[in-house]
């Protein structure tokens, strides 16, 4: 893990939206995209987890299952039994961290038993309030529709990037998980829309839907046929050449992206040197 510190340390982008969408798929390829920038963070918060899969590795002990672990009291006669509970809890999964080459990935799974989501999204906030900070960008693959916004889990970040496919229907979605989000003063720099699987045909009209619909469209990925070859044969995103029409098209919509990063970073230069006028 990275601990270098800076004005740019913990970028986090959330990927929300209806399953099917292609969540995973944006959120493998922002990845593989913004190692460009240092360490990444990835964390699969969809209990239906599918990131590892995509960035192809194994997947480590998740979240809910050390959760799960804990609870047997037989997992605590190793001499942790002195150790307060919930510190225990995040040491655990610490330890449970995949890393890689150019990232690091924690996968949220899911638990067995009552409440158990209580203390598996308790720990996804103390991660992105703590850990993230360790890291140059964190990419948070979210679970399929608003309960991740309901729970307030997805809290303080810096992009919520809603996906959609190409349909009235999943633009009204993405409507509807903006103005959750919008209600429940979730803090989000900004909300961004990406439409995926788009024709010549059809992305005309999104366009029009999104626009109807108040929505800012960061852009629009392509349906690739490379995407579902791959998906087919199992194989994870690296295997993607960087000449398929989803590679090209995800560069400009992650370059918008980077340009929200460097908003950010005027941002924090603004207010560092307002605080250091002050102290002065």
């Amino acid at each position: 893990m990275s601990s270098e510190q800076g004005p740019l340390r913990g970028f986090t982008i959330v990927v929300a939206g209806k399953g099917g969408t292609g969540k995973t798929l944006v959120s493998a390829l922002l990845v593989r995209y913004l190692r460009r920038h240092g360490a990444v963070l990835a964390i699969d918060a969809d209990p239906d987890s599918n990131l590892p899969e995509a960035l192809g590795v194994e997947s480590p002990p998740t979240v809910g299952q050390i959760r799960e672990a804990l609870l047997d009291p037989r997992s605590r006669g190793d001499g942790s039994a002195a150790m307060p509970a919930e510190k225990l809890f995040e040491q655990k999964v610490l330890e449970a961290v995949s890393e890689q080459k150019g990232f690091d990935l924690i996968v949220m799974g899911r638990g067995e038993g009552e409440g158990c989501y209580c203390a598996v999204n308790h720990i996804l906030r103390s991660i992105i309030d703590g850990q993230a900070r360790n890291y140059a960008s964190v990419v948070i693959d979210s679970e399929a529709g608003l309960e991740h916004i309901s729970r307030r889990t997805a809290r303080d970040v810096d992009v919520m990037l809603v996906v959609t496919d190409a349909s009235a229907r999943g633009v009204g979605t993405a409507r509807r998980v903006c103005e959750l989000a919008r209600e429940l003063r979730v803090q989000f720099g900004r909300t961004l829309v990406l439409v995926n699987k788009v024709t010549d045909e059809t992305r005309a009209i999104m366009a029009d839907h999104a626009a109807a619909a108040g929505l800012e469209v960061v852009g629009y990925l392509p349906y690739d046929p490379a995407v579902a070859e791959n998906d087919s044969r199992g194989l994870p995103i690296w295997a993607l050449p960087e000449d398929s029409p989803v590679m090209r098209a995800c560069q400009d919509v992650f370059r918008r992206l980077d340009a929200v990063r460097e908003e950010r970073l005027r941002r924090v230069g603004v207010r560092a040197q307002a605080g250091a006028a002050k102290t002065g």
